[in-house]
């Protein structure tokens, strides 16, 4: 059965915004960036919350822009043939290559992608969405992107939880950038 994964930048002190809503803080370099790549080349469907679609949008044409390098253009590449699907409360329609408009609520759409034939992760990005994901005990892995600097506010990358989530350290990487990526599997 595919897993669902979340996987963001986040700030020492755990937001991906900080209060004013800005997240230029957290542009990866170039190793942070490929590694990024390198986790979306294993994503067979990524989840996206309103907020994150339209952030992503930027994807789908930033390759067409004289002087792109290589990584930008492949990771566009790749995000325009990846299968999306938003979760929104306010959009009627979606645009964007390979994106559609959930159909159902977030638990039946997992579902009927876990039961789909193939292999790949199920992605979840944006901080709500996953939230809402957290809450309903369908997140597998963990993958936070942790940069460092103190926001002191924000936008929280872990949601407020109403049990405890047992977690177990897969992996740890350092990026000589200061960043540190962690993998932590949900222990069942």
């Amino acid at each position: 059965m595919r897993q669902v994964t979340y996987s963001m930048g986040c700030s020492l002190d755990g937001y991906v915004v900080g209060p004013d809503g800005g997240f230029d803080w957290s542009e990866p370099d170039e190793e942070v960036f490929a590694a990024h790549i390198e986790e979306l080349r294993g994503t067979s469907v990524h989840l996206l919350g309103r907020r994150l679609y339209e952030t992503m949008l930027y994807w789908e044409t930033v390759d067409q822009e004289p002087g792109t390098d290589h990584s930008t253009t492949e990771w566009a590449r790749m995000w325009r043939e990846l299968p999306k699907v938003v979760f929104s409360s306010t959009l009627t329609e979606v645009t964007g290559t390979n994106t559609r408009l959930a159909t159902g609520p977030l638990a039946e759409e997992i579902g009927r992608l876990r039961s789909e034939p193939g292999e790949g992760e199920i992605a979840i990005g944006g901080a709500v969405l996953a939230a809402d994901a957290a809450d309903e005990g369908l997140i597998d892995e963990y993958r936070p992107f942790v940069y460092p600097v103190l926001l002191g506010g924000g936008r929280p990358y872990f949601p407020e939880l109403e049990r405890r989530v047992d977690l177990e350290l897969v992996s740890s990487r350092a990026f000589a950038c200061g960043v540190v990526a962690w993998r932590y599997r949900v222990v069942r």
